[in-house]
């Protein structure tokens, strides 16, 4: 039994969905994996099923009737991955833009350093980004910035989706009260471990954009992710 769980939230990643998981299962540390599907149309589902059989006890499929969100999937598999005991939860994306070898590092930062929650950060030494257009740069990178200005968090990587969380802190926080669903689920996740005073480490990781796949970036998401911080600063003062 592997005191860690990997969750993998999957919209029409069928050609990533393998990969990622045979990487993960390669690294030196026995992690398990909870795949949380949206009803992929591609039937990235049904590759998890097939996969089961190999990596039985390891491999968790968690299919959901439509596509609700990253931070409604997020939730439920931490709901799920709380209900099942396991001591550090992550959040990691399919595309292999998280590259599956900084697990452990993330993983040590909390169960040998101390964090509470480690950030696989881009910014934390410079910018750390390959393959992305100078705009998608700017915007990522000025948003992290306005969100330290707004919150006055002192974690440099805010919109991060490579976290890994001490049990404890999913605990502490009323997952049922988180309201963003994109970019801003992200930063609500790490203001709310912030406010209640836990330790946010970030760990320099080189971030890649996928190669297979779309992207599932919109215009709804980035305008969420700009307007709730501000909300989420107000209802902290309050």
């Amino acid at each position: 039994m592997s005191d860690a769980i990997v969750i993998i939230p999957t919209y029409n990643e069928i050609e990533n969905i393998e990969s990622i998981i045979r990487a993960v299962f390669s690294q030196q540390k026995e992690f398990h994996i909870l795949v949380v599907d949206d009803n992929s149309p591609d039937n990235t589902a049904d590759k998890v099923k097939n996969l089961q059989q190999e990596f039985k006890d390891h491999l968790f499929l968690l299919e959901r009737k439509e596509k609700s969100g990253l931070g409604t999937a997020y939730i439920a598999g931490f709901q799920w991955a709380l209900k099942n005991v396991y001591s550090y939860i992550f959040e990691m994306d399919a595309d292999f833009s998280h590259n599956p070898k900084d697990l452990i590092r993330l993983y040590n930062a909390c169960a040998i350093d101390g964090a509470d929650v480690s950030v696989g950060s881009r910014y934390v030494k410079g910018i750390t980004v390959v393959n992305w257009p100078m705009t998608r740069i700017i915007l990522s990178y000025g948003a992290s910035r306005y969100v330290r200005f707004i919150t006055r968090m002192k974690v440099k990587d805010s919109t991060a989706g490579f976290v890994c969380y001490k049990r404890s802190v999913l605990e502490a926080i009323d997952l049922k009260k988180i309201k963003f669903i994109g970019y801003a689920f992200q930063i609500e996740m790490k203001f709310k471990a912030y406010k209640k005073g836990f330790q946010i480490i970030e760990i320099p990781v080189i971030f890649k954009d996928r190669t297979k796949g779309k992207s599932k970036m919109s215009g709804s998401i980035i305008s969420e992710a700009i307007f709730g911080v501000i909300s989420l600063k107000l209802k902290s003062l309050f």
